[in-house]
């Protein structure tokens, strides 16, 4: 339930980051991007590519294994692409103009997934269950003890 969380957020966050850098006045870091709407748009399109991005893109990179071991994992930047792509396609008020900053915005996602999946906390194996609390195998402990 975590990393559907942070799927979208950082779908939300990558959009909203990608807007801003391409709206500044003073650097203007990434052109091609049109926002004309509420804010309301950048957080429904930045949960939809979220959810994109949590349930079809695995079922996608088992799909293109064959493309993405060929590429050395290019493709997989490709497949990224794709569904910002389909995104934002299906909201009109923002619109992406070329792939360059098509690229530009699915790297900023990109990047937020991978801190975010940083962040994602394991299970840690309960340790009380083995002799020792499984630091040495149970054939040593009782072959010191005798």
């Amino acid at each position: 339930m975590a990393k559907l969380f942070f799927h979208i957020f950082s779908g939300i966050l990558g959009l909203f980051l990608a807007l801003k850098l391409s709206e500044s006045q003073t650097v203007k870091f990434i052109y091609g991007i049109e926002f004309t709407g509420p804010i309301q748009t950048i957080l429904i399109t930045g949960g939809i590519v979220g959810l994109l991005n949590f349930f079809i893109k695995p079922v996608l990179k088992v799909i293109f294994l064959p493309l993405r071991i060929i590429t050395f994992g290019f493709f997989s930047l490709i497949i990224n692409m794709v569904l910002v792509w389909i995104a934002v396609d299906i909201l009109s008020p923002i619109k992406i103009i070329g792939i360059l900053p098509l690229f530009w915005t699915t790297l900023i996602i990109w990047l937020l997934n991978f801190f975010f999946g940083l962040h994602n906390p394991k299970k840690k194996k309960n340790s009380r269950n083995r002799v020792g609390g499984g630091l040495y195998p149970p054939y040593y402990i009782n072959a010191s003890l005798g």
